[in-house]
């Protein structure tokens, strides 16, 4: 074990003897060090082949705390065939593994048609399930149907039993051109915000040759781990979902239908 993994495990231990109320509920298997986060860099890798080929792969994330250590990794797993032909509409489960290479979470998307960031047919909304410990749901994401702007830019956090325990407002038009895109997280009545998550600007030439995002997620740390790790998965769905469109290699079949 690293010293970096000692000293993460010494301060969740910290905080929650200081936290008595973060240990009233079940922390799932390997989200301990959630625990004392307020905020999670999300990078994606860049992919020289996809890069200079304009064959999709399969995504791959380094999962940072706000110091920039290292404590987990985030990898696609979907087939050739599904990611060249449906591109970002596509259906994904997403591994997540802490830095001993254990599945913590697995986030799983399944299939919609309306997989371009424009349809707004109810039936066609995207979401997400994340699983903590992988093949235990502890809850899901959904996008919204709103009538008032162009683009459905809501989403609901919903706890396993179907219930709403946040919002997530974007803004009208969610492109990236020349700085940060928030999408604001507020609590389940919409009457606090209490963090957000953030398409971080990498510049001009990062952003006009590929779709390697980079993404920050904020919270308070006192939130519960599990609400925690359903904005890690929000996060995904908000990165494929308007940012993964913007694939440098060509088009897509699917999202051009769609």
């Amino acid at each position: 074990m690293s010293d970096i993994d000692i000293q993460m495990q010494e301060d969740k231990q910290l905080l929650v003897a200081q936290n008595p109320s973060m240990s009233q509920y079940t922390i799932p298997p390997g989200l301990d060090y959630l625990v004392q986060l307020d905020q999670v860099l999300i990078k994606q890798k860049y992919e020289v082949f996809e890069l200079l080929s304009g064959c999709e792969m399969n995504n791959k994330y380094e999962l940072k705390n706000s110091m920039g250590q290292q404590f987990g990794t985030a990898k696609e797993d979907t087939d050739c065939c599904t990611r060249q032909c449906c591109g970002p509409a596509r259906p994904f489960d997403m591994k997540i593994m802490d830095n001993n290479e254990m599945e913590i979470l697995n986030l799983h998307r399944p299939f919609k048609c309306g997989g371009s960031c424009c349809c707004v047919c109810e039936g066609c909304l995207q979401m997400i399930e994340v699983q903590a410990p992988p093949g235990t749901p502890i809850g899901s994401v959904h996008q919204e149907f709103s009538i008032c702007t162009p683009f459905p830019v809501k989403y609901t956090v919903r706890n396993q039993a179907g219930d709403v325990i946040l919002n997530i407002q974007g803004p009208t038009c969610p492109c990236s051109c020349g700085s940060d895109v928030d999408f604001d997280v507020f609590t389940a009545d919409s009457s606090n915000k209490i963090g957000k998550i953030t398409k971080q600007w990498r510049g001009w030439c990062a952003e006009a040759l590929t779709d390697a995002d980079n993404f920050g997620v904020t919270f308070p740390m006192d939130l519960e781990v599990r609400y925690k790790a359903l904005l890690i998965g929000a996060m995904f769905l908000v990165d494929f979902q308007f940012f993964e469109s913007q694939n440098k290699g060509g088009d897509d079949l699917l999202s051009t239908i769609c």
